[in-house]
């Protein structure tokens, strides 16, 4: 299934993508695509619906976070070996965690706002976990069990503020605006491999990424594992898992990064697609 919240934000309603590519109604059928409905349970029930009897939603309303309830919005670091190369920086042992913040998260298609006196941001496609079940100490065996599903991530980063100001990267990546997900939740029972999605960005119309979900380093059930071993992850909340090369930071001979007017787009196959403007800080 492809689960969505469209809507204006603040007032999103759970929806669905059919097998059509029409956007159904499911507001008669739950309340909100939150953690009851990423369960196992929650997903079976919506399992067993006949996407055609639902409403069919007419025009087309701007897509909201595909689901609610997350506590954690971790992001893996450097994990694609390429993209650690071009950054110049040592392939790691173990994986690079950090937290993007929950303010950062929005819709796919929303406006993306550069820090105040910005100079360096820049972009990022990446393949999100987004949890089912709650996960504490699982192993990499079962790890895979506890999703509810995948979806498009871009995790948008200032370099200056990820790199030259201080050890943390936290600073860089949780801006406002910097963490669009979605334009659907894609139920993991539909994803045969998540180790073999391509995945795109363009900016501008150019295409900057062109890299595969089977190049990372660690996988996402090493990743779930690997997480839950440090705290517990609660059914809505999404690990991002890095991105292959192709970002601003590593063109040669000068870095591009982004300015008030350009459109990124980033994709992944069967989680669809982003398109973001770029726009200037406002309070």
């Amino acid at each position: 299934m492809k689960l969505v919240r469209y809507g204006k934000p603040g007032k999103e309603k759970p929806g669905l993508i059919d097998a059509d590519g029409k956007l159904r109604d499911l507001s008669g059928v739950v309340a909100d695509i939150g953690p009851e409905q990423l369960s196992a349970k929650g997903l079976a029930k919506l399992a067993k619906l006949k996407a055609d009897k639902l409403p069919l939603v007419r025009g087309k309303p701007r897509m909201g976070i595909p689901f609610t309830g997350s506590t954690k919005f971790v992001a893996i670091g450097l994990n694609y070996a390429d993209h650690a190369a071009e950054t110049g920086s040592p392939i790691p042992k173990e994986p690079i965690v950090f937290h993007k913040t929950l303010s950062s998260m929005q819709g796919a298609n929303d406006d993306i706002m550069l820090p105040k006196n910005s100079v360096k941001t820049d972009w990022e496609c990446e393949l999100g976990i987004v949890i089912g079940t709650r996960a504490r100490y699982v192993t990499k065996k079962a790890a895979l069990s506890h999703v509810a599903g995948y979806v498009l991530v871009n995790d948008v980063s200032e370099r200056e503020w990820q790199q030259e100001r201080g050890p943390t990267w936290d600073k860089g990546k949780g801006f406002d605006t910097f963490g669009p997900i979605g334009p659907w939740l894609l139920t993991a029972d539909e994803v045969k491999n998540p180790q073999n999605l391509h995945m795109w960005t363009d900016v501008n119309g150019k295409r900057m990424q062109d890299g595969s979900t089977k190049t990372m380093i660690f996988d996402c059930a090493t990743l779930i594992a690997y997480v839950s071993s440090i705290f517990t992850l609660n059914p809505g909340d999404v690990i991002t898992t890095g991105t292959p090369p192709g970002v601003g930071l590593g063109i040669k001979p000068t870095p591009q990064f982004l300015k008030a007017g350009d459109v990124v787009s980033v994709g992944i196959e069967g989680l669809g697609q982003q398109t973001n403007k770029i726009i200037k800080f406002k309070l």
